[in-house]
């Protein structure tokens, strides 16, 4: 006669139960049973637990009317008229005749101390902010389970799984701050944000790689600006953002930097207010302070810069402090590095200042020229440096690694101590 042989654990069917108003029986009451017990009574089981003693959590939800404690041991007829059991007594005998009772009654039984002998098992449960529930067996390894749960929820609500949000019905507008370029360096808030989104409106800097990782029916709005090249003005921009939420769409506006620091985002979230829109803004990595540190320049240092100003390289630097232990950072500044150079001998700060100019940071083709106060307007020209870029000068300048060989050391300021060099 032939026998065929079974396999040691056929494959489970995954199912999901709703259990509200259904009677669930937990034998035992410790710290697993805790666990288990939270979960069914959230998804509105009417549960009741036999166990001689309980961990404190369910001798309170027992005090409030939240569930039924039988203080006594498991006997005959206590399965009857229930939809599901669990037991995790820590007494594998006892679990297992816990479980075998409810095969018999053809009740579905989770026996935590042999998920392999169990009919049924409980997942690693998630539910992540966009309404998605992930629930994970791993072979009926809880660790494990956890584990991958928690790694799926944190991947889904990041945006790192292409998951697109459910429709809520009206439009709302997110400004984004991307960071410098950098992938990685945009926040989880605006990763998660841009990868529920309907419509992107999108600039030419940031993480522009994000992109293409948007599902396909996601519409993205190129405005980018460059000095002399606007594919949309301010007030089109504004306009776009307005029209797209007005028609339900969930509309990221992805902006290189912070949107707040000379990126227009204060106009554009006025522009949606005044226009009833609701509008959330996303802080970014700005590109004054990370750029230069692409480059190993700390904007700041004990000993050497106490302090650091940010502009555009306009007129403003006819009022910023001009001394080499206060950095100055100028943003968009590649046209007007002779002007504003010559200002700043003109003010007073020594030809020898070093200054670095560092294009297209923390990209692949990221480029550092340093030199002088004096010189460095000519040598950018002379090989060509272009925007994006962001200007650095300043005694911090010469703690770059890129300045090795080219200028001299910082030296502290009298009275200060540098940072010991590990």
């Amino acid at each position: 006669m032939f026998e065929p042989t079974a396999p040691r654990e056929a494959p489970i069917h995954p199912l999901a139960l709703r259990l509200s108003g259904k009677a669930v029986l937990c034998v035992g009451a410790g710290a697993v049973s805790e666990r288990r017990v939270n979960q069914l009574l959230e998804a509105g089981a009417q549960v009741t637990v036999i166990a001689p003693a309980a961990v404190p959590g369910i001798e309170e939800l027992a005090d409030a009317g939240g569930l039924t404690w039988l203080r006594r041991g498991y006997g005959p007829g206590d399965l009857e008229g229930m939809w599901l059991a669990h037991t995790a007594t820590g007494d594998r005998e006892l679990d297992a005749r816990v479980s075998a009772d409810a095969e018999g009654l053809r009740i579905w039984c989770v026996n935590a101390s042999d998920h392999a002998a169990s009919s049924a098992w409980t997942p690693a449960v998630a539910r992540t902010e966009e309404g998605i529930t992930v629930a994970v067996t791993a072979g009926g390894d809880p660790r494990r389970a956890a584990g991958l749960r928690n790694a799926i929820a944190l991947a889904a609500d990041t945006g790192l799984l292409p998951l697109r949000r459910r429709r809520a019905g009206a439009g709302s507008v997110a400004l984004v701050g991307g960071g410098p370029g950098d992938p990685g360096l945009i926040t989880v808030t605006g990763r998660r944000l841009l990868a529920a989104a309907d419509v992107v409106v999108a600039d030419r800097l940031g993480p522009r790689d994000l992109l293409k990782e948007l599902d396909p029916s996601v519409r993205i709005i190129e405005v980018g600006k460059a000095p002399g090249d606007h594919l949309a003005s301010q007030d089109e921009i504004n306009a776009v953002l307005v029209r797209e939420a007005r028609t339900g769409n969930r509309v990221v506006r992805l902006k290189g930097g912070d949107p707040f620091v000379l990126g227009r985002g204060g106009e554009e979230a006025a522009h949606c207010r005044e226009n009833g829109v609701a509008v959330e803004v996303v802080p970014g990595v700005t590109s004054a302070v990370s750029v230069p540190a692409a480059a190993g320049i700390p904007v700041t240092h004990r000993g050497v810069a106490a302090g650091f100003s940010m502009a555009t390289g306009h007129d403003e630097l006819t009022e910023l402090p001009a001394r080499p232990d206060h950095t100055l950072v100028l943003l968009m500044g590649v046209a007007r590095l002779g002007r504003n150079t010559a200002t700043l001998l003109g003010r007073g700060l020594r030809p020898d200042t070093p200054v670095a100019v560092i294009e297209r940071g923390w990209t692949p083709d990221q480029r550092v020229t340093i030199d002088r106060l004096d010189s460095i307007a000519a040598t950018a020209e002379a090989i060509g440096v272009a925007n994006p870029a962001v200007v650095v000068i300043g005694d911090v300048v010469r703690l770059s690694p890129h300045a090795a060989g080219r200028l001299a050391p910082a030296v502290p300021a009298p009275g200060r101590q540098p940072l010991p060099v590990a």
